[in-house]
């Protein structure tokens, strides 16, 4: 089952070692963690991780030489599978309202916005283990519990899952050969394993 290689994008602003090993436990031979945008174009499939604001995780990627436009060739021109976690998935989104407006990839409509709290019992951040609840049919998404840690919240379209903090939070969203998920994979034990294991053999 060869599912060719796998470009791990280093900008200093994601979980790489733990990323690293859950792809490699769901079965992927050939994890290159890299910040050249020739290795993003030369891979069969991309893993953006993000921890952090926005605004900063944004402003690393968009430092590294030419990987923007490499991330953009390689999932749009080529249509690479691509996945992006947490922040790597907000990073889809047009903007992110953290620290004023920044902009983001623009491969889906929305925004990255602050978690409202509904009452003083929810709690900011969300954090820890909630539902997946998908939304629409996609080969990745099954139901089941995740890891969550984070203040923001994509809110537009191509939404693909859900999750509950004191009302629904947008778990995954994605289009085509991209896809992005809230939740950490790397943290979820047997569901997040099973998920990036789909994302191995997917073939969007």
């Amino acid at each position: 089952m060869g599912n060719g290689s796998i470009a791990l994008i280093d900008y200093s602003a994601g979980n790489l070692q733990s990323v690293r090993n859950a792809l490699k436990t769901a079965g992927a031979e050939n994890v290159v963690v890299t910040a050249r945008a020739e290795d993003v174009l030369a891979a069969d499939r991309i893993v953006l991780p993000g921890v952090g604001a926005f605004a900063h995780c944004m402003g690393a990627l968009s430092a590294l030489p030419g990987m923007v436009e490499a991330l953009n060739e390689a999932t749009g021109t080529k249509a690479r599978p691509f996945l992006g976690i947490c922040v790597g998935m907000q990073l889809m989104a047009e903007a992110g309202e953290e620290h004023g407006v920044t902009p983001g990839l623009s491969w889906i409509k929305g925004r990255v916005r602050a978690l409202r709290p509904a009452g003083p019992a929810t709690k900011i951040p969300h954090m820890g283990w909630n539902d997946v609840l998908p939304t629409a049919p996609h080969p990745l998404i099954e139901t089941g519990e995740a890891y969550f840690l984070h203040s923001f919240a994509f809110e537009g379209a191509d939404v693909l899952a859900n999750t509950d903090h004191a009302g629904p939070v947008v778990a995954a969203i994605g289009v085509g050969n991209r896809i992005g998920v809230q939740f950490h994979p790397e943290k979820s034990q047997k569901y997040g394993l099973a998920f990036l294991e789909r994302f191995l053999e997917w073939t969007p």
